[in-house]
């Protein structure tokens, strides 16, 4: 008996050891620290990432990755968006993150809008950071000759923004609104500049606005993951991380309605329409078409859009440039044009700029905002 409860003992006891020896290993391989991760890395549209590159790489645990982004041609760097914990700084292209866990990140860019129409007034950026400006001076939206490193211009109706490299933004103009009061606006990215409002794009994705908000066009406190934006004579456009648009505002004539746009690469906002540019390069319009302005199903080739008051241009990818619209004082006239990067509408006027840096115009010059034939913006 004594015999046969040792030997009970001795197989309880082993089984007990077994248990908690399996245990110990399942504790040991729960907690375990993985020896390397993976690390993501995307790029959207106007540059890409040369450090480490795209796709997917592997690193050891710890290791501290460098990270460069570079613009194309015409593109700012925005910023790391994504798995950004430890990313160093997010607003700086040449950064470094360190490996602690599976990331995935992107780099995003931005257009650098050299070249900017109001209703009568013209602004253009030279690569020297400083401004030329042309046409309507009644509200002082023409006083830009002391502004120094713009990264991108914007023009409203009666004002002017300006971004600059410290990431703050100026404007001068007609402030009956507070459309000009963006003094203490920092860490922005892209501006745009409607009717009466002034909009600012943050790096993370969310949106700020000054100025008229009758029709609710500055109501963008709670948008997210916006990588453009654009203002209209009353309503605000966000283009948005996954190609998809929102908006706000004055929807009378259904401009607003852009909830079901895909695939969208640039937004566009006029005086009553939107218009988006599709990642194949065609285009889809909603709003105001009375004069036409939302014709644009047959476009293709498309690589920039601008919406005016009452029409629309397409920059094509051969350097031409396609409207429709309203063309009552020409600004529609544009079918000779070639050898053009970059197109802005105003109200009633057009503007190219060419690959040289010269800059043509067409359609309304009453105040003169046409007459850029000598400007160099190379």
């Amino acid at each position: 008996m004594i015999s046969l409860r040792k030997h009970r003992y001795v197989a309880r006891t082993s089984i007990f050891l077994v248990t908690l020896a399996f245990i110990g290993g399942m504790v040991g391989c729960a907690y375990s620290t993985p020896t390397s991760y993976t690390l993501t890395v995307a790029s959207t549209a106007g540059g890409s990432v040369n450090t480490p590159g795209g796709g997917n790489f592997t690193y050891n645990n710890g290791t501290l990755v460098n990270l460069v982004a570079t613009p194309n041609n015409g593109y700012l760097f925005a910023a790391w968006t994504g798995d950004i914990g430890t990313i160093s700084n997010v607003n700086n292209p040449a950064t470094t993150i360190t490996i602690t866990n599976n990331y995935s990140i992107t780099a995003n860019f931005v257009k650098r809008y050299g070249l900017a129409a109001g209703e009568k007034h013209t602004v253009g950026l030279e690569t020297s950071g400083t401004l030329v400006a042309m046409g309507d001076i009644s509200y002082g939206q023409c006083d830009v000759s002391g502004w120094m490193h713009i990264l991108q211009v914007a023009a409203g109706k009666y004002h002017t923004v300006g971004l600059k490299s410290d990431v703050t933004v100026v404007a001068t103009g007609m402030n009956w609104d507070g459309q000009c009061d963006v003094g203490n606006w920092t860490d922005i990215i892209q501006v745009a500049a409607g009717g009466s409002e002034t909009v600012g794009l943050k790096p993370d994705g969310t949106v700020v606005a000054v100025g008229d908000n009758t029709s609710g066009q500055c109501d963008v406190g709670g948008w997210t993951h916006i990588i453009q934006v654009a203002a209209g004579n009353g309503h605000t456009v966000g283009l948005k991380l996954n190609d998809t648009a929102v908006a706000v505002g004055d929807n009378t004539s259904g401009q607003c309605d852009v909830g079901n746009w895909t695939g969208i690469m640039q937004i566009a906002a006029g005086g009553g329409h939107t218009v988006g540019l599709k990642v194949d390069g065609t285009v889809v319009a909603v709003g105001d078409n009375t004069s036409g302005q939302c014709d644009v199903g047959g476009w293709t080739n498309v690589t920039q859009i601008a919406a005016g008051d009452l029409y629309t241009l397409g920059l094509k990818s051969n350097g031409t440039v396609v409207a429709v619209g309203s063309n009552a004082l020409g600004q529609c006239d544009v079918g000779g044009w070639t050898d053009i990067v970059y197109v802005a509408a105003g109200s009633f006027h057009t503007l190219g700029l060419k690959s040289n840096g010269t800059v043509v115009a067409v359609g309304w010059n009453l105040y003169g905002q046409c007459e850029v034939g000598g400007w160099d913006l190379s």
